[in-house]
């Protein structure tokens, strides 16, 4: 049996008693105060510490979203406490107070972080039964890494060389870019008047700066950075960050630019001629002394003829001079040795089939016909005077030639010629309807040829040239396919309109003495594109159409340029070059067209050739520039902006020089994005 537990109980004499108990009462009273009070305390710290680790949470996802932010906005601190603020009240503290920042030299000395710090009012719960009243202040700071560079801001311009001078400047010469980057790969040598960008660059170069200027918020190089003691318009030390940035072309590999180039040297043969069918018959002698075989058709001992309704197939058509002949319409007309008006004699054609081989001479008052169709094959062709024809295909195997100051106007319907010649004043008026020319068509000065919407296939002649205008030619073309099969060529004083189609193709280069207006649309061509001129400018009215040119191109003005295209791109293969004071105002479309325009891009090409913008040409340049393997020279004052739209311009060197100036207005291009690579972001433990 186990044997329990001793036990003992101490008893006091009953006055002692009485006072051990009055003793303890008190000292139980004030020891339960004091674990009252302690308890009461470490609830509300308790509530305190909940809230600190919730601030700690928030103050985390507001500084890595401020980070993130500030490299949005191209290192812009402005939008550091409104982002952190908005996170803070996403999280349900719209009580906080909230502060924000860039701080250097965390988490390591050259790096930079963004500093948040969150606070937010507690206030007493319990603790209010021991006096205590209000709220105590509960704080939470988090740091999120910038790395150890700042976010680069999109690039406007870049030089992709990799090595040498990527970026010179010299003699006054300005690069203008307040809300994106200028960056080269290599070096960058400022030697003229101003650089100024919201991030200047250097990814594996140096930085030299001579007498002139360097404004941004980040002048970044992997090199070194040179500049005289006495200058200070520079950034100042905490902007300068020497360390390299990887830098690339944003538009290598674009799938869109690859597809373009594939239709370079690409043109659509124009539609083959033949001579037409006409078979041997009597020849005819319409005239003062008539061949027996037309006597019958004359009014009387007059000079009047009218031939009527039927089927006439003749040798030799001769109709002498001073005489009015009439074909009735209805009829079909073979001649197949010819037709030769006199002068001065008015011929009439109505609604007839008339087919002609062995040349057609219209006299020089010229003739007019009717709807119907026109072919006329093997032989000399030659339009003086007056023509007009009506409504119907038209068909020359040979060169149209008008010159003299003749005139032909033939009306809509397909038109198909072996060449074209318009000159000594004369002028060509088409309809609508497609014009195939085999062997290029030449407007001589104060000529013009219009037509209107239709496919246009252009071949070229014997020298390799598709279109040529001499000095104040005029060539005015409707919407539609356009396909040039070699040069294209104009002089000062000329002028060129395109109408709209998806993709114009030109199978040569394309130099501009004139001026050029550019329907909306893609530019594919297997050459330079050269504007040479600083002469006429647009508008222009055409005493021949009625109408007006180049007041405005797709609702933009583009009065006072001699060269201009509103939603355009062009794919070269060999380079652009500016000069002669041109005036040149070109827009990228802003959507990409199926077939044609890319959007935002402007001109592209793989070239190596070198490209100059000189000599005073002003350019208005909205879209990017790609000219990747391309060493770009700007001088004699040439300015090449964005007035106040974007601009971006890739190329392999850029040395701009004699006052020449470059800029763009904007903080990035949709679809080209920065090609400049940061530290990762990050909070800092």
């Amino acid at each position: 049996m186990q044997r329990p537990a001793a036990s003992f109980l101490v008893r006091l004499p009953c006055a002692l008693r009485t006072e051990v108990r009055g003793a303890v009462a008190a000292i139980g009273a004030l020891a339960l105060a004091a674990l009252l009070g302690m308890a009461a305390i470490s609830v509300d710290l308790a509530r305190g510490y909940a809230q600190m680790i919730s601030n700690q949470r928030t103050a985390d996802a507001a500084a890595l979203s401020a980070a993130l932010a500030y490299g949005a906005a191209g290192s812009s601190e402005a939008v550091l406490l409104p982002t952190a603020q908005d996170v803070t009240v996403a999280n349900g503290m719209t009580n906080a107070v909230v502060t924000a920042a860039v701080i250097a030299d965390v988490p390591s000395a050259g790096a930079k972080a963004v500093k948040v710090t969150v606070t937010t009012p507690v206030p007493f719960a319990i603790a209010t039964a021991l006096g205590y009243r209000g709220s105590y202040d509960v704080g939470a700071t988090a740091y999120a890494s910038l790395g150890s560079t700042s976010p680069i801001a999109p690039i406007c311009i870049l030089a992709l060389a990799p090595r040498g001078t990527g970026i010179q400047t010299s003699g006054g010469a300005t690069i203008d870019a307040p809300d994106c980057s200028v960056a080269a790969v290599a070096d960058i040598a400022n030697q003229g008047t101003r650089i100024a960008a919201k991030n200047i660059v250097a990814g594996t170069g140096s930085v030299l700066n001579d007498w002139g200027t360097l404004t941004t918020t980040l002048l970044r190089y992997a090199g070194s950075f040179t500049n005289p003691a006495w200058n200070a318009n520079v950034p100042s030390s905490d902007k300068r960050v020497n360390a390299a940035t990887s830098l690339a072309d944003p538009l290598d590999g674009n799938a869109d630019l690859a597809a373009a180039r594939a239709a370079i040297g690409s043109a659509t043969a124009p539609a083959a001629i033949g001579n037409p069918s006409t078979p041997s018959g009597a020849d005819w002698v319409i005239g003062w002394t008539p061949s027996s075989n037309v006597a019958g058709y004359r009014k009387g001992s007059s000079a009047n003829y009218v031939i009527p309704k039927g089927n006439y197939t003749i040798g030799r058509l001769t109709i002498d001079g001073g005489l009015s002949v009439t074909f009735q319409s209805g009829s079909t007309i073979t001649v197949a040795n010819g037709v030769s008006i006199g002068g001065g004699s008015t011929v009439t054609f109505g609604d007839v089939t008339l087919s002609v081989n062995g040349g057609f001479d219209s006299g020089s008052s010229g003739v007019t016909m009717g709807n119907g169709s026109l072919a006329i094959g093997s032989g000399t062709i030659t339009f003086s005077g007056t023509n007009s024809f009506g409504n119907g295909p038209v068909t020359l195997n040979g060169t149209l030639s008008l010159g003299g100051g003749a005139t032909l106007t033939l009306g809509s319907g397909n038109h198909a010629f072996g060449a074209v010649s318009v000159a000594g004043g004369s002028w060509l008026k088409m309809g609508a309807g497609d014009l195939d020319v085999r062997a290029g068509m030449a407007i001589d000065g104060g000529s013009t040829l219009a037509a209107g919407a239709g496919a246009y296939r252009i071949g070229a002649d014997g020298s390799g040239r598709a279109i040529t205008l001499s000095g104040s030619a005029i060539l005015l073309m409707g919407d539609g396919i356009f396909s040039a099969g070699g040069d294209i060529a104009t002089a000062g004083g000329s002028r060129i309109v395109f109408g709209r189609t998806a993709n114009h193709l030109i199978k040569g280069n394309f130099t501009i003495a004139g001026s050029a207006l550019f329907g909306a649309g893609r530019y594919t061509v297997a050459g330079n594109v050269a504007n040479g001129t600083g002469g006429t400018t647009w508008p222009y009215s055409s005493p021949v159409t009625g109408q007006s040119y180049g007041q405005t191109l797709e609702g933009v003005d583009v009065s006072g340029y001699d060269m201009a295209g509103v939603n355009v791109s062009f794919v070269l293969s060999g380079t652009i070059n500016l000069a002669g004071g041109a005036k040149t105002k070109l827009i990228a479309s802003s959507s990409t067209v199926s077939g044609g325009a890319i959007a935002d891009l402007l001109i592209d090409s793989l070239t190596s050739d070198p490209t100059s913008w000189a000599a005073g040409a002003q350019n208005v340049f909205v879209g990017a520039v790609h000219l990747p393997n391309s060493d770009l020279t700007m001088s004699g004052g040439s300015s090449t902006l964005s007035a106040g739209q974007c601009f971006m311009l890739i190329v392999r060197t850029i040395n701009a020089s004699g006052g020449a100036a470059a800029g763009s207005a904007c903080a990035s291009i949709a679809g080209t994005g920065s090609s400049g690579s940061t530290s990762a972001i990050g909070l800092v433990q």
